[in-house]
């Protein structure tokens, strides 16, 4: 809640991009790792950031290797209400997320893989409203800025916790400039 509060606060206009990146795990608590049976040393981070404000609305960590369309329709249904416009590139293309947004009046800006001529002239199409996706990046870069993009908790809920907190401070610098 605190971190929907501080994107709030630091403003959201509606229009919003979704992107994922990785942080890096320096000590994985073997508790977790037995638990999830898997071995991994990076944090999958997913987040939606506000293209105007720069202001970090929701975030979805991961250690698994989970498909990008999924995370995205789980994002997409706990922010629907507030959402006019969502733009993700082509790891997102998934037409179930495409008629979710559609059918929650969100406009999707998701660009096609490009199999087909009909996919490249969508795409082509929507060049012009697409450029804002990169703000995504910019997200990120800001949030691994200070600290790079090492975690330094020991436990997988710590993790979790210091990434939100990051995502919250963010968002009330930006509240602030």
């Amino acid at each position: 809640r605190l971190l929907r509060a501080s994107a709030e606060q630091a403003g959201w206009s509606g229009e919003a991009a979704i992107d994922a990146s990785g942080f890096q795990r320096d000590q994985t608590s073997h508790h977790y790792r037995d638990r999830a049976n898997y071995s991994f040393h990076s944090l999958k981070t997913t987040i939606l950031i506000d293209v105007h404000s720069l202001a970090i609305k929701d975030v979805h960590y991961t250690t698994k290797k989970a498909w990008d369309g999924h995370i995205g329709m789980q994002v997409f249904r706990r922010n629907a209400e507030d959402l006019r416009v969502m733009s993700a590139d082509a790891n997102y293309s998934w037409s179930d997320l495409r008629e979710e947004c559609r059918s929650e009046s969100t406009r999707p800006l998701i660009k096609h893989r490009e199999q087909t001529p009909l996919q490249k002239a969508h795409n082509a199409r929507m060049n012009e409203d697409y450029n804002q996706r990169w703000m995504s990046e910019t997200g990120f870069s800001q949030l691994k800025e200070d600290d790079g993009e090492k975690l330094r908790s020991r436990s997988w809920h710590g993790q979790f916790r210091e990434l939100t907190r990051k995502c919250i401070v963010h968002n009330l610098t930006q509240a602030a400039s």
